[in-house]
């Protein structure tokens, strides 16, 4: 972890190297993912279940196999421990309802003149959704990625999903029945990203590809984006937290490390005006870390990507954690409001102390797919407008075009496009 001051003779260096926390090798995976999509457009099915067999250890027997029955996503669902089952209830509730307002409208305004301007919203056809289910399952990523596809109302959806040894996440299946999804197919990693984009016999190509992955996800996104629309290109988990000196340490603790514990390549900062709270927080992670049965992940993650920043003062807290654009932003001060105007860049943000952020990973309501490696600075979290497109509007009466028509020839005539400008003044009054 590194541990230091904004005074240390040794702090430009560090910073700059958190500053590139953030950066995926993606050259160095792009030939072999590269590959993996060209097999998958020239081979399709055939393809998909080689790729299987090789990383996911079982080998599909027909074309049926790679996809999940409803059958068994429903017996999974009722197989749910009840107050497990109201859990997730709860937090399909909040999160609709948070995405219900996020829906962008079509709107027109009609000029007295006779002409009409304006946008129409219209969702795509399709969405394909990557659910992580290597090292864990996160049935948490399918609501949050299914529910504003569907508040969006896109007709078909699709959820891709790897499962090793060919046995599916009971919890996910649940999630899947919970959302009224039908369409999930036992496909992880860059293959499943590709068949999305250009389809297989069974799994139908999508128009916007969404979801969390590891680098060959990462890449397989980034490669096939332009035929397809994605979401952003994430990288591993990430928190910032700016204290001052009335945070809990134990409580700043167990925040940073509720990132550790997803991956190695994890971030997790502390940046507090207060060497009281650096340092108490610095003992109370290792005494969390005792407690933890994801120690060893958590404790790599911490040691090599972790750091605790003491500053001058808050103002300075908040210009380092604005150049750190983290994913996730907790801001556990005394007066967190006042601290919002000043806070540029951030996928969410977590204000008070009561509000750790792993209440947004599952229950809070907004969208827990967020932007990372200090690509807060221009993503915005996942939502509905990403299943959404906009058409402008225009119409022009002969009035209208007779009021501007003759200025929009003149630009036409002096950029050399002849056709432009006469298909405008063919339509003017003499």
């Amino acid at each position: 972890m590194i541990f230091t001051s904004t005074k240390s003779s040794g702090f430009t260096a560090e910073f700059a190297e958190l500053l590139e926390r953030g950066k995926m090798d993606i050259a160095h995976v792009s030939a072999i993912v590269g590959g993996i999509i060209d097999e998958i457009k020239n081979e399709k099915n055939s393809a998909l279940k080689r790729h299987i067999s090789k990383f996911d250890k079982w080998t599909p027997q027909s074309d049926a196999d790679l996809k999940i029955s409803s059958e068994s996503m429903q017996k999974a669902y009722e197989n749910l421990d009840a107050t497990l089952k109201n859990s997730l209830h709860l937090a399909y509730d909040r999160i609709k309802v948070y995405h219900e307002k996020q829906k962008p409208k079509s709107w027109f305004d009609d000029e007295a003149n006779g002409t009409i301007l304006g946008q129409k919203v219209t969702p795509v056809d399709s969405a394909g959704l990557y659910i992580p289910g290597g090292k864990a399952a996160y049935p948490s990523s399918l609501l949050m990625n299914v529910i504003p596809a569907q508040v969006a109302g896109v007709e078909n959806i699709v959820v891709c999903t790897p499962t090793p040894e060919n046995e599916p996440n009971e919890l996910l299946l649940a999630a899947c029945h919970l959302c009224g999804v039908t369409e999930v197919y036992k496909v992880g990693g860059a293959s499943a990203i590709a068949a999305m984009a250009y389809g297989t016999e069974n799994i139908p190509k999508v128009d916007v590809i969404t979801g969390p992955g590891n680098i060959f996800v990462a890449t397989a996104k980034k490669m096939v984006f332009g035929d397809v629309n994605i979401d952003m290109i994430a990288g591993p988990s990430e928190i910032g937290i700016l204290a001052d000196e009335s945070a809990n340490p134990s409580h700043m603790a167990i925040d940073l490390l509720s990132q550790a514990e997803h991956d190695e390549m994890a971030s997790s900062i502390l940046i507090t005006p207060s060497k009281e709270l650096a340092e108490s927080v610095k003992i109370e992670i290792e005494n969390w870390l005792q407690k933890l049965p994801r120690q060893e992940i958590a404790r790599k993650s911490i040691e090599e990507r972790g750091a605790i920043i003491v500053t001058e003062d808050m103002k300075e807290a908040i210009e380092l954690m604005n150049q750190i654009a983290p994913e996730h932003l907790e801001v556990a001060t005394t007066s967190p409001f006042d601290l919002l105007p000043h806070i540029k860049h951030a996928g969410a943000i977590f204000l008070g102390h009561n509000t750790p952020e792993a209440i947004g990973d599952y229950i809070a309501g907004p969208n827990h797919t967020l932007p990372t490696g200090g690509t807060a600075k221009f993503y915005s979290p996942l939502g509905v407008e990403n299943f959404m497109k906009k058409s402008s509007i225009i119409s022009f009466s002969a009035e209208a075009i007779n009021a501007i028509g003759e200025e929009c020839a003149l630009i036409a005539n002096t950029e050399g496009l002849t056709a432009h400008e006469q298909s405008v003044r063919v339509r003017l009054k003499k």
